[in-house]
Protein backbone atom coordinates (compact mmCIF):
# COMPACT_ATOMS: atom_id res chain seq x y z
CA UNK A 1 0.00 0.00 0.00
CA UNK A 2 1.33 3.50 -1.15
CA UNK A 3 1.23 6.37 1.38
CA UNK A 4 1.22 10.07 0.88
CA UNK A 5 0.77 12.63 3.45
CA UNK A 6 0.93 16.17 2.16
CA UNK A 7 1.29 19.29 5.15
CA UNK A 8 -0.28 16.40 7.75
CA UNK A 9 -1.30 17.91 11.00
CA UNK A 10 -2.04 16.29 14.08
CA UNK A 11 -2.77 16.59 17.42
CA UNK A 12 -2.33 13.69 20.09
CA UNK A 13 -5.81 12.57 21.37
CA UNK A 14 -5.23 13.27 25.22
CA UNK A 15 -3.03 16.25 24.31
CA UNK A 16 -3.96 19.67 26.45
CA UNK A 17 -6.21 22.67 24.97
CA UNK A 18 -3.06 24.86 23.75
CA UNK A 19 -0.25 22.05 23.30
CA UNK A 20 1.66 22.21 20.35
CA UNK A 21 0.89 19.90 17.49
CA UNK A 22 2.24 16.25 17.71
CA UNK A 23 2.78 16.51 13.59
CA UNK A 24 3.14 19.67 12.30
CA UNK A 25 3.71 20.41 8.15
CA UNK A 26 4.66 16.66 7.20
CA UNK A 27 5.47 15.79 3.92
CA UNK A 28 5.57 12.55 2.94
CA UNK A 29 5.69 9.60 0.57
CA UNK A 30 6.43 5.82 1.10
CA UNK A 31 5.60 3.36 -2.22
CA UNK A 32 4.08 0.25 -2.32
CA UNK A 33 6.48 -2.48 -0.16
CA UNK A 34 8.98 0.11 1.57
CA UNK A 35 10.73 -0.84 4.44
CA UNK A 36 10.62 2.65 6.06
CA UNK A 37 11.97 3.38 10.30
CA UNK A 38 11.09 6.24 12.19
CA UNK A 39 13.81 7.55 15.01
CA UNK A 40 13.40 10.19 16.50
CA UNK A 41 13.24 11.73 20.56
CA UNK A 42 10.47 10.47 22.77
CA UNK A 43 7.78 12.87 22.33
CA UNK A 44 8.96 13.85 18.34
CA UNK A 45 5.23 12.13 17.48
CA UNK A 46 6.09 8.86 16.07
CA UNK A 47 3.11 7.21 17.93
CA UNK A 48 1.16 10.00 16.90
CA UNK A 49 1.81 9.19 13.25
CA UNK A 50 0.91 5.17 13.24
CA UNK A 51 -2.05 6.00 14.46
CA UNK A 52 -3.09 8.66 11.82
CA UNK A 53 -1.86 5.78 9.49
CA UNK A 54 -3.52 3.60 10.69
CA UNK A 55 -7.03 5.40 10.82
CA UNK A 56 -7.34 5.50 14.30
CA UNK A 57 -7.21 9.30 14.57
CA UNK A 58 -7.58 11.73 11.96
CA UNK A 59 -5.54 14.57 10.84
CA UNK A 60 -6.19 18.34 11.62
CA UNK A 61 -4.62 19.75 9.23
CA UNK A 62 -3.86 18.31 5.61
CA UNK A 63 -4.49 15.41 3.46
CA UNK A 64 -4.03 11.85 4.23
CA UNK A 65 -3.87 9.14 0.59
CA UNK A 66 -3.52 5.59 1.80
CA UNK A 67 -3.54 3.24 -1.47
CA UNK A 68 -4.77 6.56 -3.21
CA UNK A 69 -7.88 7.32 -1.53
CA UNK A 70 -8.72 9.56 1.73
CA UNK A 71 -9.80 7.20 4.47
CA UNK A 72 -11.41 10.13 6.33
CA UNK A 73 -14.20 10.37 3.01
CA UNK A 74 -15.28 6.85 2.59
CA UNK A 75 -18.67 5.66 3.79
CA UNK A 76 -18.15 3.39 7.20
CA UNK A 77 -18.03 0.04 5.79
CA UNK A 78 -16.02 1.05 2.74
CA UNK A 79 -13.76 2.76 6.26
CA UNK A 80 -13.79 -0.76 7.62
CA UNK A 81 -12.71 -2.61 5.19
CA UNK A 82 -9.91 -0.16 4.60
CA UNK A 83 -8.51 -0.71 7.91
CA UNK A 84 -8.89 -4.34 7.84
CA UNK A 85 -5.74 -3.91 5.37
CA UNK A 86 -3.79 -1.90 8.03
CA UNK A 87 -2.22 -3.69 10.88
CA UNK A 88 -0.93 -1.86 14.05
CA UNK A 89 1.43 -3.24 16.60
CA UNK A 90 1.15 -1.63 19.25
CA UNK A 91 4.61 -1.48 22.04
CA UNK A 92 2.37 -3.64 24.42
CA UNK A 93 -0.13 -5.79 22.61
CA UNK A 94 -3.67 -6.04 23.56
CA UNK A 95 -3.22 -9.47 24.18
CA UNK A 96 -6.47 -11.80 26.43
CA UNK A 97 -4.28 -12.71 29.45
CA UNK A 98 -6.52 -16.07 29.52
CA UNK A 99 -6.48 -16.73 26.38
CA UNK A 100 -4.25 -19.21 24.41
CA UNK A 101 -0.92 -18.21 22.37
CA UNK A 102 -2.27 -20.14 19.20
CA UNK A 103 -5.97 -18.30 19.94
CA UNK A 104 -3.67 -15.05 19.96
CA UNK A 105 -1.49 -15.46 16.50
CA UNK A 106 -4.80 -16.37 14.61
CA UNK A 107 -6.48 -13.70 15.64
CA UNK A 108 -4.34 -11.52 13.28
CA UNK A 109 -6.69 -13.09 10.76
CA UNK A 110 -9.95 -11.66 12.07
CA UNK A 111 -10.58 -8.67 9.87
CA UNK A 112 -11.00 -11.16 6.64
CA UNK A 113 -13.37 -13.44 9.06
CA UNK A 114 -17.15 -13.36 9.28
CA UNK A 115 -19.19 -13.40 12.17
CA UNK A 116 -19.55 -16.72 12.95
CA UNK A 117 -15.94 -18.04 12.11
CA UNK A 118 -14.39 -15.17 14.31
CA UNK A 119 -16.57 -16.48 17.05
CA UNK A 120 -15.72 -20.15 16.42
CA UNK A 121 -11.99 -19.22 16.32
CA UNK A 122 -11.99 -17.95 19.75
CA UNK A 123 -13.00 -21.68 20.83
CA UNK A 124 -11.84 -24.00 18.36
CA UNK A 125 -8.75 -22.48 16.44
CA UNK A 126 -8.26 -23.42 12.71
CA UNK A 127 -4.89 -23.76 10.57
CA UNK A 128 -2.68 -24.30 13.30
CA UNK A 129 0.29 -24.78 11.52
CA UNK A 130 -0.32 -21.60 10.36
CA UNK A 131 0.15 -20.00 13.90
CA UNK A 132 3.13 -22.35 14.21
CA UNK A 133 5.35 -20.91 11.68
CA UNK A 134 4.28 -17.38 12.73
CA UNK A 135 5.59 -18.19 15.63
CA UNK A 136 8.80 -20.06 14.80
CA UNK A 137 9.95 -17.00 12.66
CA UNK A 138 10.18 -15.29 16.98
CA UNK A 139 11.39 -18.08 18.59
CA UNK A 140 8.20 -18.95 20.13
CA UNK A 141 7.14 -22.19 18.82
CA UNK A 142 7.08 -24.11 21.88
CA UNK A 143 4.70 -21.51 22.82
CA UNK A 144 1.91 -22.52 20.75
CA UNK A 145 -0.04 -23.67 23.44
CA UNK A 146 0.96 -21.93 26.12
CA UNK A 147 -1.61 -19.10 27.99
CA UNK A 148 -0.44 -15.70 27.28
CA UNK A 149 -0.51 -14.60 31.35
CA UNK A 150 1.85 -16.94 31.41
CA UNK A 151 4.60 -15.26 29.05
CA UNK A 152 7.24 -13.23 29.43
CA UNK A 153 7.11 -9.34 28.41
CA UNK A 154 9.21 -10.37 25.50
CA UNK A 155 7.63 -13.49 24.78
CA UNK A 156 4.08 -11.19 24.83
CA UNK A 157 5.42 -8.89 22.33
CA UNK A 158 7.16 -11.17 19.79
CA UNK A 159 3.12 -13.09 19.83
CA UNK A 160 2.17 -9.49 19.09
CA UNK A 161 4.43 -9.57 16.26
CA UNK A 162 3.41 -13.06 14.73
CA UNK A 163 0.02 -11.57 14.52
CA UNK A 164 1.30 -9.40 11.50
CA UNK A 165 2.25 -12.89 9.75
CA UNK A 166 -1.36 -14.05 9.10
CA UNK A 167 -3.41 -10.41 9.09
CA UNK A 168 -4.92 -10.06 5.94
CA UNK A 169 -2.78 -6.46 5.67
CA UNK A 170 -0.72 -4.46 3.03
CA UNK A 171 0.47 -2.40 5.38
CA UNK A 172 2.36 -2.81 8.47
CA UNK A 173 2.31 -0.17 11.58
CA UNK A 174 5.05 -1.63 14.09
CA UNK A 175 5.24 0.75 17.45
CA UNK A 176 8.73 -0.07 18.94
CA UNK A 177 8.85 -3.78 18.89
CA UNK A 178 11.91 -4.02 20.82
CA UNK A 179 11.41 -2.61 24.05
CA UNK A 180 11.20 -5.81 25.63
CA UNK A 181 13.82 -7.65 23.52
CA UNK A 182 17.09 -8.61 24.49
CA UNK A 183 19.79 -8.31 21.75
CA UNK A 184 19.68 -11.69 20.27
CA UNK A 185 15.93 -11.52 20.25
CA UNK A 186 15.86 -8.21 19.18
CA UNK A 187 17.93 -8.84 16.02
CA UNK A 188 16.03 -12.15 14.81
CA UNK A 189 12.46 -10.32 15.50
CA UNK A 190 13.68 -7.13 13.17
CA UNK A 191 15.36 -9.63 10.30
CA UNK A 192 11.96 -11.64 10.19
CA UNK A 193 10.00 -8.61 10.00
CA UNK A 194 11.95 -6.80 7.14
CA UNK A 195 12.55 -9.66 5.15
CA UNK A 196 9.23 -11.18 5.36
CA UNK A 197 7.40 -8.01 4.41
CA UNK A 198 10.19 -7.40 1.40
CA UNK A 199 8.59 -10.84 0.22
CA UNK A 200 5.43 -10.17 0.25
CA UNK A 201 5.68 -6.83 -0.85
CA UNK A 202 3.88 -5.36 2.25
CA UNK A 203 4.53 -1.91 3.27
CA UNK A 204 6.36 -1.73 6.60
CA UNK A 205 6.81 1.04 8.70
CA UNK A 206 8.60 1.18 12.12
CA UNK A 207 9.09 3.01 14.76
CA UNK A 208 12.65 2.52 17.02
CA UNK A 209 15.05 3.98 19.66
CA UNK A 210 17.37 1.47 18.63
CA UNK A 211 19.48 3.67 16.00
CA UNK A 212 21.57 0.94 14.92
CA UNK A 213 18.79 -1.44 14.58
CA UNK A 214 17.52 0.78 12.17
CA UNK A 215 20.57 1.39 10.02
CA UNK A 216 21.22 -2.63 9.63
CA UNK A 217 17.41 -3.48 8.47
CA UNK A 218 16.07 -0.18 7.19
CA UNK A 219 16.96 0.68 3.13
CA UNK A 220 15.08 4.06 4.82
CA UNK A 221 15.54 5.98 7.39
CA UNK A 222 12.91 8.76 8.82
CA UNK A 223 14.20 11.14 11.22
CA UNK A 224 11.35 13.12 13.45
CA UNK A 225 11.60 16.02 16.09
CA UNK A 226 9.07 18.11 17.50
CA UNK A 227 6.24 16.76 15.06
CA UNK A 228 8.62 17.74 11.72
CA UNK A 229 10.50 15.92 9.64
CA UNK A 230 14.27 16.45 9.91
CA UNK A 231 15.62 14.09 7.08
CA UNK A 232 14.50 11.47 5.04
CA UNK A 233 17.08 9.31 3.58
CA UNK A 234 18.58 5.84 2.43
CA UNK A 235 20.21 4.09 6.04
CA UNK A 236 23.93 4.83 4.07
CA UNK A 237 23.71 8.53 4.37
CA UNK A 238 22.25 8.85 7.68
CA UNK A 239 25.73 10.08 9.44
CA UNK A 240 26.71 10.31 12.71
CA UNK A 241 26.10 14.13 12.51
CA UNK A 242 22.59 13.68 11.53
CA UNK A 243 22.01 11.74 13.94
CA UNK A 244 23.97 14.45 16.78
CA UNK A 245 21.34 16.96 14.84
CA UNK A 246 18.57 15.03 15.58
CA UNK A 247 18.82 13.62 19.16
CA UNK A 248 21.02 17.21 19.96
CA UNK A 249 18.14 19.41 21.32
CA UNK A 250 16.60 16.46 23.44
CA UNK A 251 20.24 15.51 24.76
CA UNK A 252 20.88 19.85 25.94
CA UNK A 253 17.29 19.90 27.90
CA UNK A 254 18.71 16.45 29.67
CA UNK A 255 21.74 18.21 30.23
CA UNK A 256 20.37 21.09 31.69
CA UNK A 257 18.11 19.42 33.75
CA UNK A 258 20.77 17.42 35.13
CA UNK A 259 23.68 20.37 35.61
CA UNK A 260 22.49 21.51 39.16
CA UNK A 261 23.33 17.50 40.49
CA UNK A 262 26.36 17.06 38.20
CA UNK A 263 27.54 20.60 39.76
CA UNK A 264 26.67 19.64 43.07
CA UNK A 265 28.39 16.13 43.04
CA UNK A 266 31.35 17.65 41.49
CA UNK A 267 31.81 20.44 43.95
CA UNK A 268 33.90 19.61 47.14
CA UNK A 269 32.02 19.54 50.32
CA UNK A 270 33.91 22.48 52.19
CA UNK A 271 35.51 21.00 55.40
CA UNK A 272 33.38 21.11 58.53
CA UNK A 273 35.16 23.12 61.51
CA UNK A 274 37.08 21.63 63.88
CA UNK A 275 35.88 23.11 67.46
CA UNK A 276 38.37 22.42 70.01
CA UNK A 277 37.04 22.49 74.06
CA UNK A 278 39.69 23.45 76.23
CA UNK A 279 39.38 22.23 79.72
Amino acid sequence: MNIDLQALEARHPAALPGAPAALRALNLQLAVGEQVAIIGPSGAGKTTLLQVLACAQPPTQGQLQLGGVNPWTLPARALRRLRGQLFLAPQVPPLPPRQRVVTSVLAGRLPAMGLWASLRSLFYPTDIPSAYAALVHFDLGDKLFERVDRLSGGERQRVGLSRALLAPASLWLIDEPLSALDPMRARMAMAALVNLARERQVTLVATLHQVDMALAHFPRIIGLRDGQLVFDLPAAQVSPERLAHLYDQYEHELRSEALPVALQAATPEAPAPVVMHCR
